[in-house]
């Protein structure tokens, strides 16, 4: 099993919105970008092309306490 899945970008497609598609947070940029070192610098993608998404355990981030979280 592959640690990734492959997405193909649409027009207009950015580092954060792709990250915020995939995994709720703009945070995970950096784990994009160092998958896809190709592209790194790349601003906006065009339609098309082909992106590693690597599959992370997000971590969670909420300051509120366990039972608070939804």
């Amino acid at each position: 099993m592959d640690n990734y899945y492959v997405y193909k970008t649409l027009e207009g497609d950015t580092w954060d919105s792709i990250a915020l598609d995939f995994y709720d947070s703009e945070f995970y940029v950096t784990e994009l970008m160092n998958a896809n070192k190709d592209y790194i610098k790349t601003l906006i993608f065009d339609a098309g092309i082909e992106l590693k998404i690597p599959i992370i355990e997000k971590q969670n981030t909420s300051t509120l306490p366990p039972w608070k979280r939804s």
